[in-house]
């Protein structure tokens, strides 16, 4: 009789298993071919969330153990540890992972470019919410070894790009629309940023702002769940800390001195401006002389390390992320002469390295420059009129606010990041006063934020809005009435208007048909295949003027959805 017993419930428990594995086949058909419900796509947010809070916890502690390996210390103080060791070593150390890096980049990427924050908004707004996942994955290797070896950069944008590595996966697999992707994008890239700086909050508002460009009701709710999920990610390991710990005497003498950080932060933008334009310029002398010397594309990280090298031997607060020297600048350690001469040379360091196509990301520099710059013009103010001043470390944290929000194009992210990575709140007035005058003069200089200058300077104009990078995404063919069918135009009609000049090449994207319909002045256009090899063009259809405005009305419709749902 126990036997039978036994017999039967383990019966019962495989039939059991069988309709589990049966109900969850089920489930998964129907989340592959509806896409997810609310609930449904709740969990998935938490479950992006963890892992991108896993892999930015990973990332950092891969830069700290290789930091480690290269200089017996991490960041937190690095400058004091590697001004003690032998010169040869601090020059060599860079060429190495230079090196390393250019084998890297050569190798995984088309173009020797790491992947950072520009290509994760280009994947929100251009390709559905999704980024290239090989070179995501060796951007990320080259920014631990960059960061790890001496470079001056910072961590946030490769960890960003890999949570949208994250995300990718997960939306192809179950098959997601170009809104859910994007959605799932943002959740990655929040809990990675709240899990790089202790910032939920931050985390979550980075990427509605930056990402996304948009606020969406929608979004809001699975975006911080992921926020929430990094943040507990990170203070499993590391605590409630925060990271900078700064004197809590910080307090506006009567609210006088707010006069002063208007001024800090125009001076902000102009040191913010100036910082993107040392890269960009660096990038394109680096782009020159490759091309003029024909040199591979593995010298050039590689001379970049080189060039670090020499510069660390002096001046090590420029190796890594620049935490010490942040923290120093916070407390008011540094002197005037100091912090002008450490700023100057960490703007050098931070164009070389990103100039030179090495790893790693712009905000985290900027976080210094901004203490930097906020500490010198404190130390300048609060010795012209020191009966109206405070606590000069007020000046570096508003500084540190106002340059990072200038080159991220975000005032109210980088705010809530300074926040929390301080966890001083009650200086809000004077960092929001000089983050708000920063951000606004700042996007008069560059085109809107260093990201968006970055895309631009590739062809890709996505600041303007959806009504000027929609149509750059949608191809003709995808448009256009197929040669043969009802209501497309005769054959004869369309080769002569090919034979007079007047045709569209299949490859083409919706905003080029457009002006060439303001310039042809026709109704429609035939849409060919370009000759090859002396045959003549194959004609694939006609794109009518009507169809390609409607097309895009439609396009631009769900945006409006998108951002309003």
């Amino acid at each position: 009789m126990a036997d039978r017993q036994d017999g039967t419930s383990k019966g019962w428990g495989r039939q059991g298993l069988r309709h589990l594995r049966a109900h969850l086949a089920r489930g998964w058909r129907v989340l592959v071919t509806r896409g997810p419900g609310q609930i449904e796509f709740w969990i998935i947010a938490l479950l992006i969330g963890i892992c991108a809070g896993l892999a930015a916890l990973v990332f950092r502690l891969g830069i700290g153990a290789l930091q480690h390996l290269a200089y017996g210390t991490d960041d937190m103080t690095m400058a004091s540890v590697a001004g003690r060791l032998p010169w040869w070593w601090v020059l060599i150390v860079p060429i190495i992972g230079g090196f390393v890096v250019g084998l890297i980049l050569d190798r995984f990427t088309p173009d020797g470019r790491v992947r950072a924050v520009a290509d994760v908004i280009e994947g929100a707004a251009l390709d559905g919410g999704r980024v290239e996942t090989r070179e995501g994955l060796a951007s990320a290797a080259a920014s631990i070894i960059t960061l790890g070896t001496g470079g001056s950069s910072g961590r946030e944008g490769p960890v960003v790009h890999l949570a949208g590595v994250i995300s990718t996966y997960v939306a192809n697999r179950i098959n997601a629309s170009a809104m859910t992707g994007r959605e799932l994008l943002g959740c990655a890239v929040a809990g990675a940023v709240a899990a790089s700086f202790n910032a939920p909050i931050a985390g979550a508002l980075f990427a509605h702002e930056v990402i996304l460009r948009h606020f969406a009701s929608r979004a809001f709710a699975p975006i911080a769940i992921s926020a929430v999920a990094g943040t507990v990610i990170n203070r499993l390991r590391y605590g409630g800390l925060t990271e900078f710990d700064l004197p809590r005497t910080n307090a506006l003498g009567f609210y006088v001195e707010l006069p002063a950080f208007v001024v800090l932060g125009l001076i902000c933008a102009l040191v913010a401006a100036a910082m993107m334009a040392a890269i960009f310029r660096a990038e394109t002398i680096a782009n020159r002389i490759m091309a003029r010397t024909g040199w591979p594309r593995w010298w050039r990280p590689t001379i970049a390390g080189a060039m670090l090298g020499l510069i660390a031997i002096p001046f090590p607060h420029i190796i890594g992320v620049g935490y010490e020297t942040t923290a120093a600048a916070l407390k008011g350690d540094l002197g005037l002469w100091t912090v002008i001469v450490f700023a100057l040379i960490k703007a050098v360091a931070v164009a070389i390295t990103l100039g030179g196509r090495m790893g790693g990301g712009v905000f985290s520099p900027a976080l210094v420059m901004g203490a930097l710059t906020g500490l010198a013009f404190g130390i300048i103010a609060t010795g012209l009129a020191p009966q109206y001043s405070g606590n000069i470390g007020i000046y570096a944290l508003a500084g540190m606010g106002a340059v990072g929000a200038a080159v991220l194009g975000a005032p109210i992210s980088t705010a809530m990041i300074i926040f929390e990575m301080t966890g001083d709140w009650q200086t809000g007035i004077a960092v929001m006063t000089t983050v708000s005058l920063s951000s606004a003069l700042a996007s008069r200089l560059v085109h809107r934020s260093f990201f968006l200058t970055q895309l631009e300077r590739r062809g890709i104009r996505i600041a303007e809005g959806p009504q000027v990078w929609l149509p750059q995404k949608m191809r003709v063919t995808a448009v256009m009435r197929a040669l043969g069918t009802r209501d497309a135009p005769s054959a004869d009609l369309l080769r002569n208007m090919v034979a007079a000049g007047q045709w569209i090449a299949e490859g083409e994207r919706l905003d080029f048909a457009l002006r060439r319909f303001d310039e042809a002045g026709a109704a429609f256009l035939p849409v060919i295949q370009p000759a090859r090899d002396g045959a003549e063009p194959e004609i694939l259809g006609a794109l009518y003027h009507v169809d390609a405005l409607r097309a895009l009305n439609t396009a631009l419709a769900a945006a409006a959805a998108e951002e309003h749902g």
